[in-house]
């Protein structure tokens, strides 16, 4: 009988599949990175408990093209500075994707606020653009020009915080407690330039990360970078605490509370 595609895999199929997941090539990407301080009550804001904010209220926007052969990938994120048990790092608000691969597996895995959109880095000479767009609104735009080399960090780790939930089948709230997730990134830069310029912030009820203002640019940087990462569960969250913030992951805050239709098969 031919291969039911939609069948069961056998344990060799799901154990070869695993190991090669396991021993990824280092994968470089071309990035441009803008640092700002914001408004601290807007950054407070938007955290959810338990995540508080840091002494700083960091706005950090990532824009990268990351180098997939065969299928290059454009990958961004603007995130604000947090801490949760003593652990300082980022909390994104949104992680715009060009591939649907990208976003499944970061949503589904990590519980990462991914969602498919437009990721553009472009330079030409000095000149350096990168935008992030959605539903044809570019809402955030990073422009400038190079100014000089900077020295190479020594590789870093880096962490990022995510909720991971699934909505309840009856629009209720929650299927189970959510969880909330450590994803520690190992960074390694192999080129880093300087970028003086500006960061522009429009107006999207999608995606509202003009909320944020650009009280004062701290850094806007180019390089090429590779990173892994792993995630792990440090606690199960309040349900309750965290509902009143899970629109930030919809572009429609309605969607959540959609229930089945009577009837519906």
């Amino acid at each position: 009988m031919a291969r039911i595609r939609y069948g069961a895999r056998d344990e060799a199929e799901i154990a070869a599949a695993r190991t090669a997941s396991s021993k990824l090539p280092d994968i470089w990407s071309t990035g441009v990175v803008a640092v700002w301080e914001s408004d601290p009550d807007v950054v407070a804001a938007v955290l959810p408990p338990p995540l508080k904010p840091t002494g700083r209220p960091l706005v950090r926007v990532n824009i990268s093209k990351v180098d997939l052969p065969g299928y290059p990938l454009g990958a961004g994120s603007v995130a604000v500075a947090a801490e949760h048990g003593g652990v300082e790092g980022w909390y994104p608000l949104v992680m715009p994707m060009t591939h649907e691969r990208a976003l499944i597996g970061g949503r589904e895995v990590f519980g990462e606020p991914k969602k498919l959109g437009e990721v553009e880095v472009e330079r030409d000479g000095l000149v350096v653009r990168a935008r992030l767009a959605r539903h044809g609104i570019a809402f955030v735009e990073v422009r400038g020009a190079v100014s000089g080399a900077l020295p190479l960090p020594e590789p870093t780790q880096k962490t990022d915080f995510y909720f991971k939930f699934l909505p309840a089948v009856d629009g209720s709230g929650f299927d189970a407690d959510p969880v909330l997730v450590h994803c520690v990134r190992n960074e390694k830069v192999r080129k880093l330039e300087a970028v003086t310029g500006d960061v522009v912030l429009r107006e999207s009820m999608y995606d509202p990360v003009a909320d944020l203002p650009v009280r004062s640019l701290v850094e806007i940087t180019i390089g090429e970078k590779t990173t892994d990462q792993q995630g792990r569960v440090v606690e199960r969250v309040n349900a309750q605490s965290l509902l009143p913030y899970i629109h930030q992951r919809y572009d429609d805050p309605a969607q959540i509370l959609d229930g089945p239709p009577e009837g519906s098969a």
